[in-house]
């Protein structure tokens, strides 16, 4: 997985604190990451389901998802190997005690640029860290036509069984989020105060290489799954509290019955 983080060129967050040296992790994003040779179409739907417009970067193989109505919070990037997935990227106020941080706590350093560097957790999933003043507006739930409303506001890790409680603890502390665990299989870790994207935690019922996928929190799954297939995507799956959709560049998401944050039940 190529992962690389372009410029940051946003202002002042409301921050949370990471518990270990204080060093605060001011803004967090969600890289949506697909194959390169299909990043048009992962473009087009997810500028539409987001209420975004792309903002190509220096590197083709990036672009980020410009909104009109916050700070940006959303980027998809063109791998070359594999199918893509997701992964988080951290701004924060000190790049290499935070990276310190993070491998005191059982990461490791993939490539350090001195201004971001690629980590990966005790598990093995990849995220960034870089410099940066993170963001002050939070993003919005985008309102369909038809009165719905979305918000792509979670990543969700998904950890084979051996290694989800270290993972766990190590997410929880490397944050200092509040953890709240959501049986049967979910952790989930909420910033306070709160930044654009939290992060889930999945128990996967085997073991498999590790993962992430995004989650969008929906006042209507059903009329969601609707829109989205109108746009390009595919049903995959449904449950209780979420359904998975395959978005049209092949990568899968979940639409799930939350009301979107900031919003009254």
């Amino acid at each position: 997985m190529r992962l690389e983080v372009p410029s940051r060129d946003r202002g002042q967050p409301g921050a949370a604190r990471g518990a270990y040296r204080g060093v605060m992790i001011r803004w967090i994003s969600a890289f949506i990451d697909r194959p390169v040779a299909r990043l048009d179409e992962a473009v087009a739907f997810w500028t539409a389901v987001t209420g975004t417009k792309p903002a190509p970067q220096e590197d083709p193989g990036f672009v980020r998802l410009h909104s009109a109505t916050s700070d940006d919070w959303l980027e998809i990037q063109g791998v070359r190997d594999g199918p893509g997935g997701a992964h988080l990227d951290l701004a924060v106020t000190d790049v290499a005690a935070f990276a310190a941080t993070a491998r005191d706590a059982g990461a490791t350093t993939v490539a350090d640029h001195g201004s971001w560097q690629v980590l990966r957790s005790p598990a093995g999933q990849a995220f960034c860290v870089a410099a940066g003043p993170g963001g002050r507006v939070l993003p919005r739930a985008l309102t369909a036509p038809d009165g719905t409303r979305t918000l792509l506001d979670q990543v969700c890790l998904d950890v084979g069984p051996a290694g989800y409680d270290t993972e766990v603890a190590f997410w929880a502390g490397l944050t200092g989020w509040r953890l709240e665990r959501l049986p049967p299989c979910f952790h989930r870790l909420t910033p306070q105060p709160r930044l654009a994207v939290r992060i889930l935690l999945q128990r996967t019922d085997h073991e498999q290489p590790p993962s992430a996928h995004l989650d969008l929190a929906c006042s209507d799954v059903r009329a969601a799954r609707a829109r989205h297939e109108q746009l390009g995507a595919a049903f995959v799956g449904e449950w209780p509290e979420w359904t998975v959709m395959r978005d049209p560049a092949g990568g899968r998401y979940c639409l799930t019955g939350r009301v979107p944050p900031g919003e009254k039940a």
